[in-house]
């Protein structure tokens, strides 16, 4: 049927012929560039480079220093959650309960911390940091920043943190990071010392690694 006013027209046979190869090209090219576009999308779906790769390539080290063992069950759930190698800052002399007293201004704890060149003894070397690329050094907050043996650890090693990440993380019951990144910045001038973070000591393993894959 044709409208009023439209002569009908109907194209010669070969013409016929011809339009319906034309429609079948168009249909086959159309299908076949299908899973060419899906290719495509999954390969850049976020519209953002792939880091995973060159974040996991780098080789990390989790050091810890725990008095209570407090420091040191977050220290070996992040060494876990990013598969790192793991090292206990271990004193050469080992803290008593009376050594912790902070409201005792005679207590071992307290007589260190007030003296800013306080450097305890580590016992036994630790791993060739130089080895590393990224090392994360955990700690419990005293008088509002790292203990003294931390210090001791960090200017020992400055030497192999050169050119390294170090991040620093804490736990505290409710004190910050006090001046504690700057501390460590000054004591491994060299190493590229990050804003460090203090956790709660229930901290999961998915908000630790999460963390630290921005290092």
């Amino acid at each position: 049927m044709t409208r009023l006013g439209e002569p009908l027209i109907r194209p010669a046979p070969g013409k016929r012929k011809e339009q319906r190869q034309m429609k079948h090209t168009a249909l086959f090219a159309a299908i076949a560039a299908l899973p060419l576009c899906g290719c495509a999308q999954d390969s850049s779906s976020s519209g953002k480079p792939d880091t995973s790769a060159t974040n996991s390539s780098k080789k990390a080290l989790v050091a810890y220093f725990s008095a209570t063992g407090t420091t040191k069950g977050l220290a070996e759930r992040l060494a876990g959650a990013i598969g790192a190698d793991i090292f206990e800052i271990v004193p050469e002399q080992r803290y008593t309960e009376a050594d912790l007293n902070w409201r005792d201004k005679e207590s071992r704890s307290s007589v260190e911390m007030r003296d800013r060149a306080s450097r305890p003894a580590i016992a036994g070397a630790a791993p060739d940091l130089s080895s590393f690329d990224v090392v994360f050094v955990g700690y419990p907050i005293w008088w509002y920043r790292e203990p003294s043996i931390i210090d001791t650890f960090v200017e020992s090693n400055a030497a192999a943190l050169a050119g390294k990440i170090v991040v620093p993380f804490a736990t505290s019951g409710g004190s910050g990071m006090g001046d504690s990144t700057a501390n460590l910045q000054s004591l491994a001038p060299g190493a590229k010392v990050k804003e460090g973070r203090r956790f709660r000591a229930s901290a999961s393993a998915d908000d630790l690694k999460k963390w630290a894959a921005g290092f």
